[in-house]
């Protein structure tokens, strides 16, 4: 279902799903639709990823929503296939599949199956617009270097996608060969080593080397557009897209619920600050405006070496048994302490990921505060939950 009119726009939100714990938290969170791979033949290897055994399960838990499939990696010979055999299955749960490839988008077009054209075709202008318009396309997902005032032009020919959260790659909208030339691991497969991420250091050929104020020179803060959400709006972007399949379902659970909040209405100022603080807390390298307002700055490199965000989690065991009637489960204490008060995050496949307060703790038939490593523990956590739940206690960083 496209949801694009030039009288009106209703708005897209657009979630990353590496597994089936962040769709459930894309899901509970509020997003409109979720992206996914299957595993060899998407922009994020890495991930833990789909089968196409998996796309039934995922509509089921999708319901009406909408569901995307990414199949936006280069493609050989050999492997054309499969593709067909992936495009062919997949055609009867999803609603798009996301590709530049044009022997993905043939197969799309053999099999009536809708396509939105990846960033990956870095679709910068109104002709490249039209030509995938006449193909066919749907929808486009556009180059990440486009300012606002660039997608303008370009919304009035097709609806347009653009990311508004997550992670921002040094190379033109992702095509990088740095990870291919030094590992043989191809970023155009999906298989990124993130070399841009580490701390370089710069020699000349006499082996002078110059000492750089912050040596993370190819490293990109992330991308944050809370505080313009409005100005996209009028841009015309119709979906609003958040990187994130290799993250943590916290990470989807989190952002997704900011920029539904941003898309359902207009925020005050006090409220993006409290948006965007709370965006801090998950995993980001610093935030960004991209090329939105026009070229980045080295103001908008990242000095981070392990993230900045505000909190983090630490594994302290696993629900064993719950209780429905009474609310409670008993959690096997594997690591750690858990005291009432604390405020944990509850993951699995089944919840994905809710967050919670420790109302109460019992220990052999007994109220107490601490529950410690090595017990087992009867916990109010104050939310529905189930066996084989993992619990993380959420500290500040």
């Amino acid at each position: 279902m496209e949801l694009f009119c030039f009288s009106f726009m209703v708005y897209e939100l657009l979630a990353p799903v590496g597994d089936f714990r962040s769709l459930r938290a894309a899901v509970d969170a509020g997003a409109d639709a979720v992206y996914f791979g299957i595993k060899g033949f998407n922009m994020r290897d890495s991930a833990r990823n789909f089968s196409i055994r998996d796309l039934k399960k995922i509509r089921g838990i999708c319901g009406s929503k909408n569901m995307y499939l990414t199949l936006n990696v280069v493609i050989y010979d050999g492997e054309l296939g499969k593709i067909e055999r992936i495009v062919k299955k997949a055609g009867k749960y999803v609603d798009a599949i996301i590709c530049w490839d044009l022997a993905v988008i043939e197969l799309c077009r053999k099999y009536g199956i809708p396509f939105h054209v990846s960033t990956q075709a870095s679709v910068s202008n109104v002709a490249a617009a039209k030509f995938y318009k006449k193909l066919g396309a749907e929808r486009i997902v556009l180059a990440r270097e486009l300012s606002l005032k660039q997608i303008k032009k370009i919304f009035k020919i097709i609806p347009i996608e653009c990311f508004c959260h997550g992670a921002m790659c040094v190379a033109v909208s992702g095509r990088c060969f740095m990870s291919q030339h030094i590992h043989g691991l191809s970023a155009n497969r999906g298989q990124c080593a993130q070399l841009c991420r580490r701390s370089w250091n710069i020699t000349d050929d006499s082996g002078n080397e110059l000492k750089l104020e912050n040596s993370r020179v190819m490293s990109a803060k992330d991308l944050c557009t809370l505080p313009f959400i409005e100005e996209m709006k009028r841009a015309g972007i119709t979906s609003f897209k958040i990187e994130g399949r290799n993250r943590s379902p916290e990470y989807v659970g989190v952002v997704v619920s900011e920029y539904r909040k941003a898309l359902d209405g207009k925020l005050s100022r006090s409220e993006i600050v409290v948006g965007v603080e709370n965006l801090k807390r998950v995993y980001h390298r610093g935030f960004s405006s991209g090329f939105y307002f026009g070229v980045p700055t080295a103001d908008d490199f990242s000095w981070s070496e392990n993230g900045e965000q505000s909190e983090r989690k630490e594994f302290v065991g696993k629900v064993y048994k719950y209780w429905p009637k009474a609310g409670a489960c008993s959690v096997r204490m594997s690591a750690g302490r858990l005291k009432v008060g604390d405020e944990a995050y509850l993951i699995s496949d089944l919840v994905g990921c809710k967050r919670c307060v420790v109302k109460s703790i019992e220990f052999e038939g007994k109220g107490v505060e601490v529950a410690k490593k090595g017990q087992e523990v009867g916990v109010d956590f104050g939310v529905k939950v189930g066996s084989g739940v993992e619990v993380y206690l959420i500290l500040g960083k």
